[in-house]
């Protein structure tokens, strides 16, 4: 027995339309992920600047009185303050870092000798395990690996240059949306809520309203609050390495670039700052393995401390995140978008915590 469905030509229409129209914004999202990431990245980062905005803008208030002008140039210098923070240390870390690795390589001979008793050490050591002639193998491995190591960069040469270039693009996109956003983001959603609240309903624009000002207030609080525990960590490695090196006489000139390491590599959550720790390690290792030794020590003892002290007194509970969510937020991001993933891992999570408080009064607006 069959049964005949009658239906009017709006509902046959409305049927196929939302699935065609919700295939064709996936679609569009897919075939755009690149532009959206790099819109994404730079919303983070004009968001993530507004506490020294605000903090500029005061300045200016102060100083030179209330004055509409004064948003733009506090965006503007802010702006400015931090792109030329970022070169100055690229600056100062990049030229140490080869010099060390060039110094390392040019006394490995000497201390190679001096330490493993030279090749001669090597072959006493392998036939100590049961290992003829270690020193030939090491160096057959050695020449395989660079072999393939040379075929693989010969064959990916161009696409490596043209990688560059692409990531260059990105770079420069990504840091003038940034002061765009800076500059015309406040007027444009102002534009925004009042278009949508012209209505005679005006909760649930507030309601949305509420909810995007706490998500983008979640973001600031934790880049800054971030920001002040990595210049505190920063200062602390400089210090641990600018004593040793009065004592253990090497370059007290290392201090101020291993303190910037460690500094920029705290911005990365949970595993940054042992990253940091280890690359100074290795560095202060090429000018003396005892200095090297001693600041992993000390710096393990102050990280206890910064962890369990310092940074929660200063984070508070900006995030109201449980560590358990904070770990499964940077897994997902950093395999979903590599170390830019965990790096804006933990504040996604906090804006969907946001979302998730404030759920009855989104349901209370659309009812």
């Amino acid at each position: 027995m069959s049964k005949k469905i009658e239906t009017d030509l709006h509902t046959f229409i409305k049927f196929w339309l939302v699935p065609l129209v919700i295939a064709g914004i996936l679609f569009f999202m897919y075939k755009a992920v690149t532009g959206l990431v790099i819109i994404g990245i730079s919303i983070f980062l004009a968001l993530a600047l507004k506490p020294l905005v605000r903090k500029v803008n005061s300045f200016f208030t102060k100083y030179f009185g209330k004055d509409k002008k004064h948003q733009t140039l506090s965006a503007v210098f802010a702006y400015l303050i931090v792109v030329l923070i970022i070169g100055a240390i690229i600056a100062i870390v990049g030229p140490v870092v080869v010099n060390e690795t060039a110094k390392f390589i040019q006394n490995f001979p000497d201390t190679f000798e001096k330490t493993l008793g030279g090749w001669e050490g090597v072959n006493n050591f392998g036939r100590s395990i049961g290992i003829e002639d270690l020193h030939a193998q090491i160096n057959n491995a050695l020449t395989n690996l660079s072999n393939s190591m040379l075929g693989v960069l010969g064959d990916n040469l161009v696409s490596s240059v043209s990688g560059i270039a692409d990531a260059i693009m990105k770079i420069v996109l990504v840091l003038v949306l940034t002061l765009l956003f800076l500059l015309e983001g406040p007027e444009m959603m102002d534009t925004l809520w009042k278009s949508l609240g012209s209505g005679n309903d005006k909760k649930p624009t507030m309601v949305a309203r509420k909810v995007i000002s706490k998500m983008a207030n979640v973001i600031s609080t934790y880049v800054s609050r971030q920001a002040i525990v990595a210049i505190i960590d920063g200062c602390a490695s400089m210090t641990i390495v600018f004593i040793l090196s009065l004592i253990l006489r090497f370059s007290s000139s290392l201090a101020i670039p291993m303190g910037m390491i460690t500094m920029l590599f705290y911005l990365i959550p949970m595993f940054g700052q042992f990253i940091g720790g280890t690359l100074v390690t290795i560095l202060l290792f090429f000018s003396s393995p005892l200095a090297a030794l001693i600041f992993a020590i000390t710096y393990i003892i102050y990280a206890q401390i910064e962890n369990n002290f310092i940074s929660p007194k200063i984070q508070g509970d900006a995030l109201n995140l449980q560590p358990v969510m904070i770990l499964c937020a940077i897994t997902i991001g950093m395999y979903m978008f590599g170390l830019l993933g965990a790096i804006i891992a933990i504040p996604i999570a906090g804006c969907i915590r946001v979302l998730i408080d404030e759920y009855p009064n989104i349901k209370t607006a659309r009812e």
